[in-house]
């Protein structure tokens, strides 16, 4: 019989569970696997000789503050640059002043739930969403409530129901090419959701880390840009960024646009978890978007990441055919697939994944991406880290294990 631990743990830690996805690494050291489980950029396309400028540059021009203790809101010329990025991008009146920097935007999501959440607090989250927002969200004791997406995002006619019935703390959103569905919220929806946030008065979290990563059209401005135009919404909106997955995921640089009263709130519980950001990735980071230099990475990267959707989408339809349904991705990092049971064939997201592994590849089941009655059809598939000719023969594999 084990011993029991004489440890106490805090009653919070009985909301939550190690990650799916994590717990599947694990299994992903068998030798020839080709994974499109990983979440993450392919390092490939890092710009090594930009950043290693940057971080030059950063050391010469003022080795002290890159080096030192730094203001928990952000390094200044850092926030400037934030600030003038954001600018490029529609939402021109932030001002640096409106923004913290966070260790990654996944800080930014802690926050939220710290400075946001009491037990028992209703949040309305999309069902299928972001892995480790429902992980952070239930840690502070929300209850969470899934709202419906199709392929141009949440379905605000069900969302609206939602917020009229719940009164939620808050909702949270990834519009453009959400993790892990995909999908790109409508310009008409993006209104509605703005509109919605004013006719309640509820609070909406915008995360969007892939906003960048789109492959032909620029989507609809973000919540943020667009705020201007619905009076009373840049009130109730909380907008997340992140230079993870079109920089480096190394530096752990995010960003967090909000009121000016959860922006000192959030200040504040920050100070408590790493009293700042790494002020030398911060500085670096400055650094490299000061040179000019993110114009030419983006559009490396969202050719290669076009490209390698494209040739997955198209194996897909070829080698898979009728047992699977998926929106052709046009952004981001993510097919989101269903099995369709066709022919009679493996119909269940988690024994396809444990067959996948069995012929060689790996990717993420569905089911763990939904707060409440999850669809067990459901699967993730990157492309973003595997060359074209390893998601032809992923792909070909896949198609073995149905």
């Amino acid at each position: 019989m084990p011993t029991p631990s004489p440890l106490k743990f805090a009653d919070r830690l009985n909301n939550v569970e190690t990650s799916a996805i994590r717990e599947l690494f694990k299994l992903l050291g068998k030798p020839g696997i080709i994974s499109f489980a990983g979440g993450f950029p392919d390092s490939a396309m890092f710009d090594v000789e930009g950043i290693r400028e940057a971080s030059s540059q950063a050391l010469s021009i003022d080795p002290g503050a890159a080096l030192q203790y730094g203001a928990t809101e952000g390094y200044g010329p850092l926030r400037e640059q934030l600030a003038q990025f954001m600018a490029q991008k529609g939402a021109s009146d932030v001002r640096p002043e409106d923004l913290i920097v966070t260790t990654g935007s996944q800080q930014a999501l802690d926050l939220i739930g710290k400075t946001m959440i009491s037990p028992g607090d209703k949040v309305i989250v999309e069902g299928p969403t972001f892995l480790a927002t429902i992980q952070c969200f239930r840690l502070y004791g929300a209850e969470l409530i899934s709202a419906p997406v199709d392929d141009k995002g949440v379905k605000t006619d069900e969302l609206e129901k939602l917020i009229a019935e719940h009164q939620p703390k808050f909702v949270y959103l990834i519009p453009t090419f959400g993790n892990p569905s995909g999908a790109l919220l409508s310009a008409e929806r993006r209104q509605r959701v703005l509109e919605m946030a004013v006719k309640y008065q509820t609070l909406i979290v915008e995360d969007d880390p892939y906003g960048d990563l789109y492959f032909d059209q620029a989507p609809p401005p973000s919540l943020l840009a667009l705020s201007t135009s619905v009076p009373g919404s840049r009130e109730l909106l909380v907008h997340c960024g992140s230079l993870s997955k079109v920089l480096s995921p190394g530096l752990r640089v995010g960003w967090m646009v909000a009121p000016a009263e959860l922006l000192a709130r959030a200040t504040m519980c920050k100070q408590f978890s790493d009293a700042h950001t790494s002020t030398f990735a911060q500085a670096t980071a400055a650094q490299y978007l000061k040179a000019g230099r993110m114009p030419a990475t983006l559009d490396n990267v969202r050719r290669v990441y076009a490209q390698r959707a494209q040739t997955m989408g198209d194996a897909l339809r070829k080698d898979l055919a009728d047992a699977v349904s998926f929106v052709q991705p046009q952004g981001g990092l993510f097919v989101w697939a269903r099995l369709t049971g066709a022919r009679g064939q493996v119909a269940d997201g988690n024994v396809f994944a444990k067959r996948a592994i069995d012929n060689g590849v790996a990717f993420v089941p569905g089911a763990p991406f939904y707060c409440a009655a999850p669809d067990h059809a459901t699967f993730r598939l990157s492309f973003a880290t595997a060359a074209q000719d390893k998601i032809l023969e992923g792909v070909a594999r896949l198609a073995k294990a149905l």
